[in-house]
């Protein structure tokens, strides 16, 4: 009799937990189409930010008193400009195509790459604001001013003449927030929520080894958040500032999309409950939040032993969970 009752629940989850039911192919456009606006408003996101970069950002005074501070060598970047995409958007975009191999799942593929760009664009558009407002010279800001090492300043204010190359003295206006940190942990902090969902790192079993993969991105984006430092690109609150911008940004954008990691369905999207929801409710997409009642938690979790060729379950919905204490009295 229990044996006909697993088989049963077997054959009437399976369906909805198939793998490859949903791709790019079959479902991308449909997903697409539902979060248009979305992909509009990065398009608006990246020229907001295009602009912010293109402004000229407010000069604040500089004395000749305030160069102690300011005097550190002009270095090259450990971590380039260009390198910072690769890092923060890349790395964390190929780990997401590997787990849609895997899975495929194109709601997971879609929303993680969207909530991923949402996280860097957003960043990006914070951190640019602030740094045009607030126009704290960098560490390096003499050289930038006098690149010949003889100081010029004004006879009665005492704010700096500067002597050198127009660009390179705009972009020694830009110390306050680092940029290279925040969009370090804006990529890198999302990957860390994506991993913890998809590896259960709070499934309550104890295993430290998940919680060393979720630090990983974070510990890479704190060395590039060090290197401008080291480099005298940036103080140390710039620093400290752009990791909290990202890793805030990041955390709210994930959030967006996915439930949290410890959350029983914090594997997948929203999204792909709704459609869960939808699927069995037998009606049409819509955006009636009620569908999201319907969560993995009332689905169940198969497992096959291939040794035994034996089929068990465990049933993570309270309602079945209650019937199998009954059944055993």
């Amino acid at each position: 009799m229990k044996s006909e009752h697993l088989i049963y629940l077997v054959s009437d989850t399976m369906p909805e937990i198939q793998l490859g039911a949903h791709t790019v192919r079959s479902h991308g456009v449909k997903v697409a189409r539902t979060h248009m606006h979305d992909w509009l408003i990065l398009l608006l996101l990246v020229v907001m930010d295009v602009v912010l970069n293109v402004i000229e950002p407010f000069h604040r005074f500089v004395g000749r008193d305030m160069m102690t501070d300011l005097s550190y060598p002009m270095k090259d970047n450990t971590i380039p400009f260009w390198a910072v995409p690769i890092i923060a958007i890349l790395l964390p975009f190929v780990i997401i195509i590997v787990y849609y191999f895997i899975r495929r799942d194109v709601y997971d593929l879609h929303h993680a790459i969207l909530g991923l760009l949402f996280s860097v664009l957003i960043t990006g558009v914070i951190t640019d604001a602030i740094k045009d407002a607030v126009g704290r010279p960098r560490p390096d800001f003499f050289w930038r001013c006098f690149p010949d090492g003889k100081g010029a300043y004004n006879n009665v204010t005492t704010d700096v003449m500067c002597t050198g190359i127009k660009s390179v003295i705009k972009e020694g206006h830009k110390s306050f927030p680092s940029g290279h940190t925040s969009w370090s942990f804006a990529g890198l902090g999302f990957l860390s929520w994506y991993l913890s969902g998809k590896i259960r790192a709070f499934d309550q079993r104890g295993h430290v080894a998940k919680l060393c993969i979720i630090f990983l991105p974070l510990l890479v984006a704190a060395l590039v958040g060090i290197s401008r430092v080291d480099d005298y690109w940036h103080h140390w609150q710039d620093v400290f500032t752009g990791g909290l911008i990202g890793l805030t940004v990041a955390s709210f954008c994930y959030l967006q999309f996915f439930p949290p990691p410890y959350d029983i369905d914090g594997w997948g999207p929203h999204a792909y409950f709704q459609m869960l929801a939808e699927s069995r409710n037998g009606t049409q997409p819509s955006n009636n939040t009620s569908c999201l009642n319907v969560r993995q938690s009332e689905l169940q979790n198969v497992y096959i032993d291939s040794q035994h060729q034996n089929v068990t379950t465990r049933d993570t919905s309270p309602i079945l969970e209650g019937t199998e204490g009954e059944r055993r009295r």
